[in-house]
């Protein structure tokens, strides 16, 4: 993004005016605010809160923009994190690490595996901020391990007030029991501390299977492994299944070129002509979707666990994602093929299902219950308003949870009564958010004002 240099506060950090707008990844959601302020501390952070706050700006921090909202956007002032990264510590009896709020996983599970340690469970990519990530629900699949929130210990953040206030199970609870997922409404992360453990090798299994089969299995296949999904691909009864297990080795990761042929020639650029095809062309889309869903091959390997659990995702896309009921999800997924299959809808990306524990975070998608995930997704540029709404009125039905980061149209009146938790959360953004500094037109139609 172009910025023209202004003169900075001192100890404030680098502070720019703004002279082009920030957008997204996928680049549906824009905003212009007024400066940009990279701070290379907590102390400097806190000082452009400050700030912010005497000039009447409102306030936001911005990750790696992955975010489908504009939970992100501001018109007042736009925290850039990218000067607070990397490793303060790592405490190996208390098995934590404690990492700056700008470092982006991707840095994070290298630098782990490097000390001979690892995360328990992550989402599909590794590129967002840890902030990010935590703030918004960023969330892998497993049976018993939940997102990646829910491994946090303990974090740092700044307060409207500009007071630096770290929570934790013991220190500030009410704080912790809501920050870990915060939507950026409760203030500023500015460091986290995750529970990690000893690194340990995974084996990804991948086979192709019918919709019927692994909705009729889906139970037994979610009890039996420690990690699975799958995808299904409209216009046809084919899916993709994955199931990852701990395993006691020898590592044996994908060979260099089957790998690239899978994960980089298949899934981004052949997939990425296939979508541009598709959205050229829609009627070609049914025909296309039979012949990639059949592609990708069955395949077993074992790695560590950042390189089976996440893989690149080169081609842009839009994404709504519902957390259900675990036991709604077979329900759902099959009224959602029915309504593919009657409607003039052509769709070319694969519909994702996930699963996670219950956890115990106020605005958790998975908070107090057993969950299952549907991702539907869209090519960039593709019209998503006629699927995505068919597909949110069946979510909704089953008692849905939209995922904070990605496309939804529900309001604070609907997420009242989806999260029992609802109303503890926003009792205490009164408390640390008064007079509303880090509110923007998202965080409005989400938790009221």
């Amino acid at each position: 993004m172009g910025t023209t240099t202004a003169a900075g506060t001192a100890g404030s950090g680098s502070a720019r005016t703004a002279s082009s707008p920030w957008r997204n990844w996928a680049g549906n959601v824009t905003s212009r605010p007024v400066r940009e302020v990279s701070p290379a501390s907590a102390e400097e952070l806190a000082e452009a809160v400050r700030r912010a706050a005497a000039d009447g700006l409102r306030v936001k921090t911005v990750g790696t923009g992955h975010s489908f909202t504009s939970i992100a956007a501001t018109d007042g002032v736009l925290i850039r994190p990218g000067l607070l990264t990397g490793i303060r510590r790592i405490d190996r009896e208390a098995m934590t690490v404690t990492v700056e709020s700008g470092t982006p996983l991707k840095r994070l599970n290298v630098a782990l595996a490097r000390e001979g340690l690892s995360l328990t469970n992550m989402g599909d990519i590794m590129e967002q901020t840890v902030a990010g990530a935590t703030s918004t629900g960023t969330h892998g699949t497993g049976r018993e391990s939940a997102s990646i929130a829910a491994q946090i210990r303990e974090l740092e953040l700044v307060t409207a007030s500009g007071e630096l206030l770290t929570c934790s199970e013991k220190e500030n609870p009410e704080v912790f029991a809501a920050a870990r997922i915060g939507l950026g409404a409760l203030g500023v992360v500015t460091a986290i501390t995750f529970a990690v453990e000893p690194v340990f090798l995974l084996t990804a299994r991948e086979e192709p299977m019918t919709f019927d089969r692994v909705t009729s299995e889906f139970d037994a296949l979610h009890a039996e492994n420690e990690h699975f999904e799958f995808y299904w691909f409209p216009h046809t009864d084919n899916c993709n299944t994955k199931r990852n297990n701990r395993s006691a080795g020898p590592a044996a990761p994908p060979g260099r070129i089957s790998g690239w042929v899978e994960d980089e020639f298949l899934s981004n650029g052949v997939f990425q002509l296939a979508c541009s095809l598709g959205r050229a062309v829609p009627p070609v889309i049914p025909s296309i979707a039979k012949v990639s869903s059949r592609a990708l091959s069955a395949r077993t390997y074992t790695d560590i666990p950042y390189k089976v659990f996440t893989s690149p995702r080169r081609v842009r896309f839009l994404e709504m994602e519902y957390a259900l009921p675990r036991e709604a999800a077979v329900a759902a997924l099959r009224e959602l093929k029915a309504m593919v299959e009657r409607s003039p809808l052509k769709v070319s990306f694969p519909v994702e299902v996930r699963t996670a524990p219950a956890d115990d975070i106020a605005l958790s998608t998975a908070s107090g219950r057993e969950t299952a995930y549907i991702a539907v997704h869209l090519y960039k540029g593709t019209p998503h308003h006629g699927y995505f709404t068919a597909v949110e009125r069946i979510m909704t039905a089953h008692g849905g949870r939209p995922h904070w980061g990605k496309v939804h149209t529900r309001d604070a009146a609907y997420l009242s009564e989806a999260y029992p938790r609802f109303a503890e959360f926003t009792a205490l953004r009164d408390r640390l958010d008064p007079d509303r500094l880090f509110a923007n037109d998202y965080l409005r139609r989400v938790l009221g004002d």
